[in-house]
């Protein structure tokens, strides 16, 4: 009997071992075809096979009430080691029985997360996430147990998308540290978070949220689908996901929003959008991105609707400058000099009398070197970022200009434009609009102003056959949707701003009640009628 159960055991172990050789996973998923094995040996020369020489990886083989035995393992620095120590002396004091482990995840654990599983495709995917496992022998589950200890970094501000008006919190790098922060915002049952896993070798948690109430279905299903679609060796920063779900690849423009608020993507999720969460970088994606939001700021819809919109046609102007400038200043330079007064035309002749480059040779230069002193004062630790860029600008620049390589005049054209591409605040919007400007020098050095129009009517034409999860890039105005367009030119005061944008097809168009707007827009505000007030003398109220 006992050579018997040798023979057994010892084919089971040669089957085990034909079908890892055979497996050659690509996906952890693949390991669902791997059982929890009945012994413990077998569970636990699986598992140093899998992790050898890993000298993260923490197996600990102990006893329960002396009698059975029983493996704890963990990755050491992503679980918390006094929970782990906690929850095995629990065990060793628990008696074992045939159903130990229903015993063991209901009466005996003092852990609140726990789940059961009886193949390695869970079992590792929780384990490499800082869960921690359990197997315990005569049985063919294993318990994971929700007690992670990451050092994971505290919440502040993000340094690109400060305010001085608003939350002064920022997204970190923790992916339920982040969508705790969402539904803090957002506290409803009718938001929603579906968990996925991208990346052969990363295994990298993925969580789509949005309102089931407000955003259209048939987003969400696209969103979703093209996700699962992804088939990549690892997803370290959102911006390997972006690249793979934008509508159009080689364009310019941006078509998926990113930013570090919770405020903004509540926001956004509240207008019937979709949020893409990414474990490992405080970057939230946010579908579908229209061009106009790239002019919008968080920011716009705390502050006063009055300076709001003026700071919102500031932005426009300023966009329009940083886009057209130089060109404009190579092509009247060039060819249209008669558009200029007299006067400012002999200061702009004197000023290039000595410049040995035509004006499309001197933008180029000049763009390019406040592009690279841009590039550079990012790069450079801050301590000395900000010195490099004050060099660069003022030391450089006036040695060129009285070297006689660049004029006056252009440096001005130069710092404008780099003044106004600070002005968008849409990071990934200001690059799409700097590197428009180069293709447009070109068109002025050729064309003139002619080339100049050609050009703007190229960009337009590329923007209208632009689309994002199906929505045009430049709704609301092409296709118009005349009720949208008060949140475009101005920022309307809230208490008008009754339905949400009509063009994303929602659900719940509705976004407030309309009792105190109607109030407020039948008495031109509110005006206090419904207070008592005294006339200056003592006992006689109005």
């Amino acid at each position: 009997m006992y050579i018997a159960r040798r023979r057994n055991k010892k084919g089971r172990n040669e089957e085990r071992d034909q079908q890892l050789k055979k497996l050659n996973y690509r996906f952890l998923q693949e390991l669902k075809s791997v059982p929890v094995f009945m012994t413990l040996e077998e569970n636990k020369s699986y598992l140093n096979e899998l992790f050898q020489d890993s000298s993260d990886f923490v197996i600990r083989e102990f006893k329960i009430q002396n009698s059975l035995n029983a493996i704890m393992f963990f990755i050491d620095g992503m679980a918390n080691t006094d929970l782990v120590n906690d929850a095995m002396k629990s065990l060793m004091i628990l008696e074992g029985d045939e159903s130990l482990i229903d015993n063991i995840s209901d009466t005996t654990l003092p852990v609140s997360q726990i789940q059961k599983t009886d193949n390695y495709s869970d079992l590792l995917l929780s384990v490499l996430g800082g869960d921690t496992g359990l197997i315990v022998e005569r049985n063919n589950k294993a318990l994971l147990m929700g007690i992670r200890g990451m050092e994971k970094r505290s919440i502040n501000e993000p340094d690109t998308e400060s305010v001085v008006r608003g939350p002064r919190e920022g997204f970190v790098e923790n992916l339920r540290t982040n969508t705790s922060m969402i539904r803090r915002k957002l506290k409803t049952p009718h938001l929603k978070m579906k968990p996925l896993t991208i990346g052969r070798e990363s295994n990298t948690s993925i969580v789509v949220a949005y309102m089931n109430n407000i955003a259209d279905p048939a987003i969400v299903e696209e969103v979703m689908r093209r996700l699962e679609k992804i088939d990549i060796d690892a997803v370290l920063e959102s911006g390997y996901i972006e690249e793979f779900i934008q509508d159009s690849a080689y364009s310019p423009f941006p078509q998926i929003q990113y930013t570090e608020r919770p405020d903004v993507v509540a926001g956004a999720m509240l207008q019937g959008r979709v949020a893409i969460l990414v474990d490992g970088t405080p970057f939230v994606m946010i579908v579908p991105f229209v061009f106009a939001e790239i002019l919008q700021a968080s920011e716009d819809f705390y502050e006063r609707f009055q300076i709001a919109t003026l700071i919102r046609w500031l932005r426009y102007i300023f966009l329009i400058l940083s886009l057209l400038t130089p060109g404009m200043y190579v092509a009247i330079t060039t060819y249209h000099q008669d558009l200029l007064p007299t006067t400012l035309l002999l200061s702009v002749a004197a000023a290039r009398e000595a410049i040995p480059f035509p004006a499309v040779v001197e933008a180029l230069i000049m763009e390019i070197t406040f592009e690279a002193l841009r590039e550079a004062g990012i790069r450079l630790p801050k301590t000395i970022g900000s010195a490099v860029s004050i060099l660069g600008a003022l030391v450089v620049g006036q040695a060129a200009v009285e070297a006689g390589i660049v004029s006056a005049p252009m440096v001005i054209v130069v710092s404008l434009t780099g003044i106004a591409s600070f002005t968008i605040p849409r990071f990934n919007g200001a690059i799409a609009i700097r590197m428009l400007r180069f293709p447009i020098i070109i068109a002025a050095a050729l064309f003139g102003m002619y080339g100049i129009m050609i050009a703007v009517m190229l960009i337009l034409g590329h923007m209208a056959a632009l689309r994002s999860f199906g929505i045009p890039y430049l709704s609301p105005i092409g296709p118009l949707s005349a009720g949208d367009l008060k949140d475009i030119a101005i920022r309307p005061p809230w208490w008008s701003m009754k339905s949400r944008p009509a063009y994303l097809s929602l659900q719940d168009t509705e976004r407030q009640g309309t009792e105190l707007p109607q109030e407020i827009m039948n008495q031109s505000g509110q005006k206090g009628q419904t207070i008592p007030h005294r006339n200056g003398q003592e006992g006689d109220v109005k």
